[in-house]
């Protein structure tokens, strides 16, 4: 736990997922996305990824407390992946078990370069426009 930010990559499930955003929202992170939205579009069955890039210090906002900001590949209800930022705590992140291999965990990085993002893919979902699934 604490300040060092570690370089790996870390898998949770849907119910993982909205337990981090909805911690995430009580904190009041500005990496997140609505859990309500999350709800609606995550494939339920699905993994995600998490890889911390950032550590994130709100020094004019002193009662939030220190966050990692991480790049999330999630997976959609369409079987696409999809990337994203999110907020999580140090101590929330360091619960997480470490279950990746390192071949995997470089495949998830080298993939969430290559995916659409939350935004490009709520666009695309608006015109009608499904893209292929992703996958690493």
């Amino acid at each position: 736990m604490g300040s060092a930010l570690p370089r790996t990559v870390r898998a949770v499930d849907t119910s993982q997922l909205l337990d981090l955003a909805q911690e995430a929202a009580r904190h009041g992170f500005s990496q997140r996305l609505p859990v309500a939205w999350l709800q609606a579009h995550l494939a339920a069955e699905a993994t995600h990824y998490l890889f911390p890039t950032l550590v994130q210090r709100l020094t004019h906002r002193p009662e939030v407390p220190l966050q990692w900001r991480c790049q999330q590949l999630l997976t959609v209800c369409t079987g696409e992946q999809i990337w994203g930022l999110l907020d999580v705590l140090p101590e929330t992140f360091d619960k997480i078990p470490e279950t990746l291999d390192a071949a995997f965990k470089k495949d998830i990085t080298n993939c969430i370069e290559h995916v659409v993002t939350v935004r490009e893919w709520v666009e695309r979902m608006a015109d009608g426009q499904p893209e292929e699934m992703t996958s690493p």
